[in-house]
């Protein structure tokens, strides 16, 4: 098959010429090849065009296309060429393949969806969707991702469940966020939104109704299994997963906490919303400046009816659930909070200043009489009994503690020792500090601490050794001299006299 470009060659060589040897000789074909491409000219055909021959799957077109229709376009190639073999086809498997794969791209040529360009306005339209987030500690998070469709703004949720509380507490941070209400929320077909479909049409849920009627907005639905007709949060559900949950390509590390969590999400919503948009040319959080003139204004206080039934944080920050204590942030002593059951666990949330409504703390259902305590909301415990480190409160105790550390901890031993006339002692050490040396003293202290000795005058022996070990000059035993006993007194073993012998008896 020549290309366009020597088929030109050819035909204009011919018109040079006007004799196919003659054209044949200058463009380097056969003159057969030159007589087809002039008499398909002359025809009005396209030279260019391949010329359909006769192949022997022909005859098993119809039926091809038949499995492909009837398949929706998913039938393999292997399970039609195994149909048409049956039916007396003797040709190969990579002729039913190419065959197949025509069929296929003329059915999706027939079926492909024609898209309308979605021309956003501004304050009209804001998408919510949910992905799957990264497991922590044994448990695996959710994402609530939002995108607000003309500014192109995302943000991005941590949170543990889908129930209709945790999407009240998710779409109020959504709209403090942005700074104002949309006229319309799209999203899934889930119970918490859509309680069934009847003739077509979408039966809202009616809590659902009340969120969207205390916040002035309407809450719509795509239509069911047909993620495409909002794609904006379905992209934004894709791009959150690949930068926030640890996969092999973007190498993240695991999440050791749900804060560390909160803290990338909110990482990853500045990032994207502060980078130019690819169709847009400007930064989302420059766009979404001009759109808040659009959006309707936001009530001061979130929808609390959600949130379960009020209880007042106690000065011990806990809370009380059925006659069960349990725990919150030490920061909302003396402040009222929601709390609500989830299954077998209570969810307790608080709204901030700002009217931002947020999971504060969720703990496993407990048993009355048995508390439910959370160490992290409360702050770091001194540790007294740690902190074993004496303070001089007189002069007495002062000028002892100066001697040293080794001072420090005699008196901290005597006292778990129960010594007696333990100040008359601490006079006497201070008073001995100014006969020997103050490190001297320090020492002998410290030696009397380790190995208890708090008797009356230990100190003082302890020191008296310790001064004369330093004074004495060490023996050393030179090579002259061994400490191995001699062998002289067994000169005589075995040779007694008689009178020796005598003397014996």
């Amino acid at each position: 098959m020549k290309n366009s470009r020597e088929i030109m060659e050819i035909l204009e060589a011919y018109d040079l010429t006007g004799s196919y040897r003659a054209a044949a000789e200058l463009a380097g074909c056969d003159h057969h090849t030159v007589a087809r491409y002039v008499k398909m000219r002359a025809a009005g055909q396209e030279p260019a065009a391949r010329r359909h021959r006769d192949r022997a799957i022909d005859i098993y077109l119809p039926k091809i296309e038949e499995l492909v229709h009837r398949s929706g376009g998913r039938i393999r190639a292997d399970v039609v060429h195994k149909r048409i073999v049956a039916m007396g086809f003797t040709g190969g498997e990579r002729t039913t393949r190419r065959t197949v794969a025509e069929a296929k791209a003329q059915f999706r040529a027939g079926q492909r969806r024609i898209y309308r360009p979605w021309i956003t306005e501004p304050g009209l339209w804001l998408q919510w969707d949910w992905g799957d987030g990264p497991v922590i500690g044994g448990r695996k998070a959710t994402l609530w991702c939002a995108w607000l469709a003309w500014s192109r703004f995302r943000v991005v949720i941590p949170v543990w469940d889908k129930t209709l509380p945790t999407i009240t507490a998710c779409l109020d941070a959504t709209l403090r966020r942005i700074g104002g209400v949309p006229a319309y929320a799209l999203t899934d077909n889930e119970k918490t939104v859509t309680t069934d479909h009847i003739a077509g049409i979408a039966v809202r849920n009616p809590e659902i109704v009340e969120v969207a009627r205390h916040y002035g907005m309407t809450i719509r639905t795509c239509i069911p299994a047909d993620p495409e007709s909002k794609g904006g949060s379905e992209a934004t559900v894709r791009i959150a997963k690949a930068d926030l949950v640890p996969k092999d390509v973007n190498l993240l590390e695991e999440y050791r906490s749900f804060a560390s969590l909160e803290a990338a999400c909110r990482t990853f919503c500045e990032e994207v919303n502060g980078r130019v948009h690819r169709e847009t040319r400007r930064k989302p959080v420059e766009m979404l400046a001009e759109e808040r003139t659009r959006l309707h204004p936001l009530p001061r206080q979130p929808f609390t009816v959600a949130f379960g039934t009020t209880r007042r944080v106690n000065w011990d920050a806990t809370i009380s659930v059925e006659a069960v204590r349990y725990s919150v942030p030490h920061q909302l002593i003396d402040t009222r909070v929601w709390a609500r059951f989830h299954g077998d666990e209570l969810v307790v949330t608080a709204v901030e200043a700002d009217g931002t409504a947020r999971e504060v703390a969720r703990h496993p259902r407990g048993a009355a009489g048995s508390p439910v305590i959370d160490d992290a909301h409360y702050p770091p415990r001194e540790d007294k009994l740690a902190d074993r480190t004496p303070r001089a409160t007189s002069a007495e105790e002062a000028a002892f503690l100066m001697i040293g550390p080794g001072a420090a901890t005699w008196l901290v031993e005597a006292g778990n020792m129960g010594a007696r006339r333990v100040k008359s002692k601490m006079a006497e050490a201070v008073a001995l500090s100014k006969l020997y040396s103050t490190a001297e003293v320090d020492r002998a202290l410290g030696t009397a601490a380790v190995t208890g000795r708090f008797s009356e005058k230990d100190l003082l022996s302890i020191l008296d050794y310790q001064v004369g070990l330093t004074a004495t000059e060490p023996t050393r035993a030179s090579e002259d001299h061994s400490l191995q006993p001699g062998t002289s007194a067994w000169a005589r073993f075995g040779t007694t006299t008689s009178t020796d012998h005598e003397d014996s008896i």
